[in-house]
């Protein structure tokens, strides 16, 4: 027996890449074929299927057949884009993880560049590089202009940086993570925004570093997570990130974001002097932006109570198109 357990410990892989995935056909095979073309090898892609309805499982199952290191998964039923972010991550075991939309595209050396950082430096929790900005034909349209001090030896200023909301800090969310570190987080929230909460906690355990070459590409298209156009109204796109019924409770995400700010700093293991400098960073958070994105919940909130959402439809698709979700 412990021969056995010895042999399998020794032939487990070193990274995991998790793919939760929803009606991906469109650009799934794209997808795969890069992280399969990766020149670092020592990896495994698990694939949780959130119970789609077209052609992604025939897909999943053909790379499957082909390739040992893909693992794929299928809900029942669909459980909410959170919860099966972060059901890949705990299907697995490895000492490095990264979550991969099934419509990026990651360059071929970009696995080996990032472990090349993280074995060269254990004071770094996350690696990721320059990002793209790819349309629906893969063309190369931007970037993501990520200028922020994640890489300081002081938690507080990777902390303050990455709580504000007017930059592009989420795309680092796709980065290559220390599995151990990830595990003290509380993964991604059931609330909009979890994923910047998600990157705050892990800047309070270490720093991150930006490969300054572009090897990864974010896809920008109607059909995408964070950018669908069959939403009706922001309850509607609540009630399919979390599968709750919304439109009967009142909601306020950004005030969610603000408290598990202060818990996020309560719970890990800070020095005292460093855990007020944390705090001070949250009040400033507040009084430069945080105060409008809480004032935004009551406004919304109060709008619905008096059941006024159509006359404000458009403000309210106005702000999100240009302020909230900038």
């Amino acid at each position: 027996m412990q021969l056995k357990m010895t042999l399998k410990s020794c032939n487990k892989p070193r990274v995991t890449i998790g793919m939760p995935v929803f009606n991906g056909e469109k650009y799934l095979e794209e997808a795969l074929d890069a992280i399969l073309a990766q020149t670092y090898q020592d990896y495994e892609l698990i694939i949780s299927d959130n119970a789609s309805t077209d052609n992604t499982p025939s897909i999943c199952r053909a790379y499957v057949s082909r390739d040992k290191r893909v693992r794929y998964y299928r809900n029942k039923e669909n459980m909410g884009v959170v919860a099966n972010f972060n059901r890949v991550f705990q299907l697995s075991s490895t000492e490095y993880f990264k979550w991969s939309a099934c419509d990026d595209v990651i360059a071929s050396d970009y696995l080996l560049k990032c472990i090349e950082i993280l074995d060269a430096a254990p004071s770094v929790a996350l690696c990721h590089s320059r990002t793209g900005r790819i349309n629906e034909c893969g063309k190369l349209i931007g970037n993501y202009d990520v200028k922020l001090r994640v890489d300081s030896l002081k938690p507080h200023e990777r902390f303050g940086d990455l709580i504000c909301m007017s930059n592009d800090a989420w795309v680092l969310q796709y980065g290559l993570i220390r599995s151990d570190m990830l595990r003290m987080t509380q993964l991604f929230g059931r609330y909009i925004g979890s994923d910047r909460n998600l990157l705050a906690e892990i800047g309070l355990i270490g720093r991150f570093y930006i490969i300054p070459k572009l090897l990864f590409s974010r896809r920008e298209h109607s059909k995408s997570y964070t950018d669908n156009a069959d939403f009706k109204n922001y309850y509607e796109k609540l009630q399919w990130w979390f599968k709750t019924n919304s439109s009967k409770k009142t909601v306020f995400p950004h005030c969610k974001n603000c408290l598990e700010y202060f818990n996020s700093v309560g719970r890990m293991p800070l020095r005292w002097t460093e855990r007020q400098l944390c705090y001070l960073q949250i009040v400033k958070w507040l009084a430069k932006e945080g105060w409008f994105y809480l004032g935004y919940d009551i406004g919304v909130n109060l709008i619905r109570s008096l059941r006024l959402e159509k006359k404000f439809k458009p403000l309210d698709e106005w702000l999100h198109r240009h302020v909230i979700n900038r």
